[in-house]
């Protein structure tokens, strides 16, 4: 499974045999999450940081009242909160949005890492730098972009970050999340999803059903969500 991370990270920079068998040698096979478990609190203390090997993954922060707010997605191949690294906490929780498998890596071992090999940290700090990309993105759907096109754009984002790792292609991906974590991920009620859904699914552009992402018609879904994968940076600069 860690041959999604490689291939994460192959997808934008390349990597000498070193820097590829260093980071496998970094990483452990990790373990099992059960779906909606929260395995990191919000303050907890952290000397590791996650990474997810398999399954979706959600960061997310709730209010008194029960109200949940996903704030990003994480994929295989992703990590999760590299930024702990540095912060040593994290001011939202993690948890597995479906089946999920993680590898705990201990931040000692990632400087280790980075210290032998220091254009790996570059890449790292790309990444982050990249989450920060990601989450502005996910800003702009919840304060300006109507339930369709919050819904389209999620869509068109998953398929394009499922694709790099070999879980998504020109028909679609498998996406094993309920309406109402759908819901908790664009600001959403569960109705306006299921509206949402249903008018895609009608304009024949895309079908959410039985676990799985069917594109119709890829140039609609992207026109509707004024989907503009720059904020991706799949073709970065070399570092």
């Amino acid at each position: 499974m860690i041959d999604r991370h490689i291939a994460r990270i192959r997808a934008r920079h390349s990597l000498s045999v070193a820097e590829e068998q260093a980071i496998r040698a970094t990483i452990a096979p990790g373990r099992a999450v059960a779906t909606h478990h929260t395995f990191i609190e919000a303050g907890t203390r952290l000397d590791h940081s996650t990474l997810i090997l398999d399954g979706i993954a959600a960061r997310y922060k709730d209010l008194r009242d029960g109200q949940r707010q996903v704030t990003a997605l994480h994929v295989p191949g992703d990590f999760a909160d590299l930024h702990s690294f540095t912060l040593k906490r994290l001011d939202h929780a993690l948890m597995a949005l479906t089946p999920c498998r993680i590898a705990p890596v201990a931040h000692t071992r990632i400087a280790e890492l980075v210290e032998r090999f220091p254009r790996l940290g570059r890449l790292y700090w790309f990444s982050t730098t990249l989450d920060a990309s990601m989450h502005r993105e996910w800003v702009l759907s919840m304060g300006v972009r109507d339930a369709l096109a919050r819904i389209a754009h999620l869509f068109c984002e998953l398929q394009v970050r499922l694709k790099m790792v070999g879980l998504a292609d020109a028909s679609g991906y498998a996406l094993d999340l309920s309406q109402a974590d759908l819901a908790e991920c664009r600001g959403l009620t569960p109705v306006h999803v299921n509206r949402s859904l249903r008018r895609l699914r009608e304009m024949e552009v895309v079908t959410f059903r039985a676990g799985r992402v069917e594109i119709t018609d890829a140039a609609a879904l992207r026109a509707i969500a004024e989907f503009d994968p720059d904020y991706l940076y799949l073709d970065p600069d070399p570092l």
